[in-house]
């Protein structure tokens, strides 16, 4: 067990602390939709130059910054709305920034891996933990020149970072390199245009308590009624008073629509967002607002009606439940997704899955949920795994940040915690302890439900053991403690094992008869003798 790493502790995951709802904005007449792509087009522009002088600004930035950009933004739009365009630059540039900083940490470990192969001689074998020399002199000849490429690259990103530059694309990076393929795309020109139009554009506002109906920007009424604050350069556009648009679509959030009514009725803060969705041509409004965080229940209090214990594949989930000793209770379950298609029906098919797992564990009445805390970051690079290409994509195909957030979020609904645990060896001790003793004519044990049942005892807080093991050498224990799940807080649980029958092997019992009469064979063969056999004496003469 010394190449075995510490496992990290299980801990149960911190619930949500914001909801999102959306409804599509129907009946729209032309002149809503002329209005609403001009308001967009303009504070769209606003918001690109905008993020232009922060990244100018890099790491010099400050309050004062900030205080001037909101300045001239307000002169040609309003204070609410450069406030909106300000924070949310600011939240871009931030992201920039983290993803910079995961590109440096992925270009590191992969010229860290190439550093160790090109190190080793030609055809060396790897292990399982690090990987073997390259197979022929071409192969290691193209990796050197791999090799230095990265370091040039992770040589400008840190000097990048060092100098506070990020670069950030309004629209998306990937829908910006589609113009340039707009055949593998099927896209025409005009419809690329359009989506990418669509994408710049800001029409967004955050919420403000105190306000009426908990925003003073776009005003979402108790009836559905959505009204938009234009910007000066357009307020000709207005059709109502205070330089206002009411648009002639009603809204009602099918979802969470009651607890969306409470807040604006109370007149506390709800965030909107109004965009374009060009594939369908339809007009979609997003409200969000912040809550109270919800409190994790204690680890103790999730574990006292069982586990379900998730192991997440690219395909399905595999789960099985465990009563609160870690046994597996019932049959295992499968929830399957496919991952295949637009962003749109991936999102779908994850949503379904987690649906049905909370439903059922809802029906067999556990608190909480195991799950593995997957960060596959640093796993998916082509250094470390090289010609598995299948095995990255595999790796890539299984959804990890996405779905711990939306499992989290949906879970916090039904009153059900989420249990996070090590990920490491769990698909292989569960495989080699419980995947073929219950296998069974009438059930089909794979790989991926015997890691569920691994899953679920490392949230349990139980070893992924099944049983005992045996003393190494006789019944004492001088070569080492027993493996016996015992809790560190149990009395004796560093002593020997008293007998099972209160007295020593082959001695009498305590009352000096027998527990139990033996009893005759019931298979037909010959009946072993039943006379006492004792030695004579040798003064026994007949």
């Amino acid at each position: 067990m010394g190449g075995v790493r510490a496992l990290a502790v299980s801990f149960v995951a911190p619930g949500p602390c914001g909801v999102a709802v959306r409804d599509r904005l129907k009946h729209l007449t032309a002149r809503d939709e002329r209005v609403l792509r001009a308001v967009g087009a303009h504070q769209g522009a606003l918001a690109s130059g905008d993020l232009k002088a922060r990244c100018a600004d890099g790491l010099e930035h400050g309050a004062d910054r900030w205080a001037a950009r909101k300045r001239e933004l307000t002169g040609v739009s309003s204070s609410r709305i450069a406030g909106a365009i300000t924070k949310a630059t600011h939240d871009q540039w931030a992201l920039a920034r983290r993803c910079q900083a995961a590109h440096i940490q992925n270009l590191a470990a992969g010229i860290k891996t190439l550093r160790h192969r090109l190190s080793l001689p030609i055809g060396e074998k790897g292990t399982k933990r690090t990987a073997g020399g390259y197979r022929s002199k071409s192969e290691w000849f193209r990796k050197s020149r791999r090799l230095a490429a990265l370091e040039e690259r992770h040589t400008a990103a840190v000097a990048d970072r060092q100098a506070g530059r990020v670069r950030v694309v309004r629209g998306g990076k990937r829908l910006l390199n589609t113009r340039h393929h707009l055949t593998q795309a099927q896209l025409t020109e005009d419809q690329w245009r359009e989506r990418w139009e669509a994408e710049r554009w800001f029409i967004a506002a955050d919420g403000e308590s105190g306000k009426r109906f908990g925003n003073e920007t776009i005003r979402v009424t108790p009836n559905g009624e959505v009204s938009i604050r234009l910007p000066a350069p357009l307020a000709h556009l207005a059709n109502t008073k205070h330089g206002r648009y009411t648009l002639t679509a009603r809204i009602a959030f099918a979802h969470r629509g009651t607890e969306w009514a409470d807040r604006i009725e109370a007149n506390r803060a709800v965030a909107y967002r109004i965009h374009l969705d060009t594939d369908r041509g339809r007009w979609y409004l997003t409200a969000s607002w912040q809550r109270p965080v919800v409190k994790t229940i204690p680890l103790e209090t999730a574990r006292a009606r069982g586990m379900i214990g998730v192991d997440t594949n690219a395909d399905h989930f595999a789960a099985y439940r465990l009563d609160r000793h870690g046994n597996p209770v019932g049959e295992p379950h499968r929830f399957g997704y496919d991952l295949s298609g637009p962003s749109g029906h991936r999102d779908a098919q994850i949503r379904h899955a987690l649906t049905r797992l909370i439903n059922w564990a809802v029906r067999v009445g556990v608190a909480a949920i195991g799950i593995e805390d997957l960060d596959f970051t640093a796993e998916k690079t082509r250094e470390k795994h090289g010609r598995r290409k299948r095995f990255r994509q595999l790796i890539s195909g299984i959804p990890t940040g996405k779905l711990k957030a939306r499992l989290v979020s949906m879970a916090a609904e039904h009153g059900l915690a989420i249990v996070a645990v090590d990920p490491a060896y769990t698909s292989l001790w569960g495989a080699q302890h419980w995947q073929k003793p219950l296998t069974a004519p009438h059930r089909t044990m794979s790989r991926h439900d015997a890691a569920g049942i691994a899953i679920g005892r490392r949230a349990l807080g139980h070893p992924v053991r099944r049983r005992t093991a045996p003393p190494p050498h006789d019944r004492s224990d001088r070569a080492g403690h027993r493996t016996a799940q015992a809790e560190p807080c149990d009395r004796g649980r560093e002593g020997t094992r008293p007998p099972a029958t209160d007295r020593p092997p082959g001695g009498p019992s305590p009352s000096g008869k027998r527990k139990r009469e033996t009893s005759a064979s019931k298979t037909v063969r010959d009946a072993p003798s039943t006379q006492q056999w004792a030695q004579d004496s040798l003064t026994h003469t007949g």
